[in-house]
């Protein structure tokens, strides 16, 4: 078996002297070979529970196998929630079992402390102090995603409550508005910016480590220009119109942009002009290592109909925890506007043990929420913060 990486030598000298840590590794960097010897590492017998997205469970056995296996239930964090009859046989076997250790892989699914599979896996959490918690994006970008993570590890690390949490490190505002013809209000509330960082790194640094992807093969990224055809303008102008539209927009309290981009991304994702560019850039291409990433189910079959010699991927589904490094090439046939999605896209192919230079060619149509989604991508934002900041007049140009 090969020796750990440099990286994964300095997490293992960190983590294997403690009962609970946190790897907040950049996927492709070898976070479960890691966490493996974390938990051979663990003294006496032990009885392990992994919990990782559902649709990554066979990837993560098939991972394990690779380097030697390991005894350990796999189960779907998703299933959590659906399943009352698996939480109880969970319960019961870690609350009996002589020394559990629990995973938790992509732990960025358990950010929301209101959610059913968060308040289960924090009930499992109590009766371990082995615990391990794996995400693919260094620490989070949205700090109130950290509470939830790290109460889970122990809630002697930060030592206060959700609400404390928030007031010390985070600065935000309420708005309370009205549903019309409703007589209901409601409030929400707004991150504005965040305080006394260093403390909570302070907090949480013994229990965190943090790695970077570092390989010696290249990732280019290549634009595909296409262009919307009459009739696509033309629809595209009539839903911006239609979603835009004032009484709309009092209807829905202005939540509409993500119904309004997939609305509108939607209109042009089979567009002929992205198929006859895709037609001749396949032609330079070894059919046996490309990727085709799509976002809506009527393209991915039609992409299928067209190309059954390729392999084609649901933007939203196999974005996390794959190991594809037998590939080299991905067009990413949709635009996603999630930052962290794109970077986990990326890293299914460019992670440790790719041996061949990468490219990921991405399609911009000339409308202008493609010049939108770029510009928040390149900012390493989300196309819905962008919205926050733009006025409807100044969106309504944009678009």
């Amino acid at each position: 078996m090969k020796a750990l990486l440099d990286s994964q030598h300095q997490g293992f000298e960190k983590l294997s002297r403690l009962k609970a840590g946190a790897l907040f590794m950049e996927a492709g960097t070898g976070k479960t070979r890691l966490t493996k010897e974390l938990i051979e590492s663990i003294p006496g017998e032990k009885q392990i529970f992994w919990f990782t997205p559902y649709q990554t469970k066979a990837n993560l056995r098939v991972e394990l196998d690779k380097w030697g296996g390991l005894e350990c239930e796999i189960h779907g964090t998703e299933s959590l929630s659906n399943s009352d009859r698996l939480y109880l046989q969970l319960y019961r076997k870690i609350s009996t079992s002589w020394n559990p250790v629990i995973i938790v892989d992509e732990s960025l699914k358990i950010k929301n402390s209101d959610a059913v599979r968060t308040r289960r896996l924090l009930e499992l959490g109590k009766m371990t102090s082995y615990k391990l918690i794996l995400n693919g994006t260094p620490i989070s970008r949205n700090l109130l995603d950290l509470w939830t993570q790290i109460h889970f590890l122990s809630p002697r690390i930060l030592n206060m409550s959700e609400v404390q949490f928030k007031n010390t490190f985070c600065e935000y505002v309420q708005l309370t508005y009205s549903s019309p013809g409703q007589g209901r209000a409601y409030t929400r509330e707004f991150i504005k910016k965040y305080h006394n960082l260093e403390y909570l790194y302070s907090l949480i640094e013994p229990y965190v480590f943090e790695s970077k992807l570092s390989i010696s093969v290249g990732m280019q990224h290549i634009n595909l220009n296409f262009y919307l055809s009459e009739e696509e303008i033309k629809e595209h102008n009539r839903i911006k119109n239609k979603y835009l539209d004032d009484e709309v927009l009092m209807a829905k309290n202005n939540n509409i942009f993500l119904e309004l981009t997939q609305k509108m991304q939607h209109n042009y994702s089979l567009s002929d002009d992205k198929f006859t560019i895709m037609d001749k850039m396949l032609e330079q291409e070894d059919l046996s290592k490309v990727l085709i990433y799509a976002k809506y189910i009527d393209t991915q079959a039609e992409l299928k109909r067209r190309y059954p010699n390729i392999r084609i991927m649901s933007i939203g589904k196999h974005s996390y925890g794959l190991n594809l490094q037998q590939y080299n090439c991905i067009f990413l046939f949709d635009k996603t506007w999630d930052y962290a999605q794109l970077e986990q896209l990326e890293h299914r192919v460019h992670r440790t043990g790719q041996t061949s230079e990468c490219r990921m060619y991405d399609f911009t149509s000339n409308a202008g929420l493609c010049k939108l989604m770029n510009d928040s991508i390149s900012k390493k934002t989300n196309l819905l913060a962008a919205f926050k900041e733009m006025t409807i007049h100044e969106i309504k140009a944009a678009l």
